[in-house]
């Protein structure tokens, strides 16, 4: 399924509609270049799903962990790993089955050999000539925006 966001705004959007549809268990791979919407995307999951608190890359932190009032949810960033080993060595194999909320992973392509069959994949590419656009797939994931 292929998505064209115009804004930040309609990516959030996009995310919350998708927030709607997923439960607990759920993983979500995300990967796109840098500034594509990735952490926008899961800003938009993360207020739909109730998470009052300001989310924020964990690039530097790694995982951040948000209560929801729906769910948990467990925010990776995957960027400065070398590989699957880095997200092992961190325990992150407790987040590829969140039993008690979803798991968003950033930057997945890094550690795609230890993402979940079932995962709903995302990819977030910019749109040429228009800066502020972005074509957004979704596969693994069964419904029309």
């Amino acid at each position: 399924m292929e998505y064209i966001s115009e804004c930040l705004d309609d990516t959030r959007r996009l995310a919350a509609k998708l927030a709607c549809r997923v439960s607990s268990g759920a993983v979500i791979a995300l990967n796109g270049n840098l500034g594509t919407g990735k952490t926008t995307f899961t800003q938009g999951f993360a207020k739909s799903i109730g998470i009052t608190e300001s989310v924020v890359s964990p690039t530097f932190k790694l995982v951040s962990e948000y209560q929801g009032s729906k769910s948990w949810l467990y925010h990776i960033d995957a960027y400065r790993m070398k590989g699957y080993q880095d997200f092992l060595n961190i325990g992150g194999e407790k987040y590829l089955i969140p039993i008690s909320g979803i798991t968003i992973i950033e930057w997945a392509n890094i550690i795609k050999t230890l993402i979940p069959d079932n995962a709903i994949h995302i990819s977030f590419d910019r749109i040429k000539n228009n800066p502020n656009a972005r074509q957004i797939i979704i596969a693994g994931l069964n419904y029309d925006f």
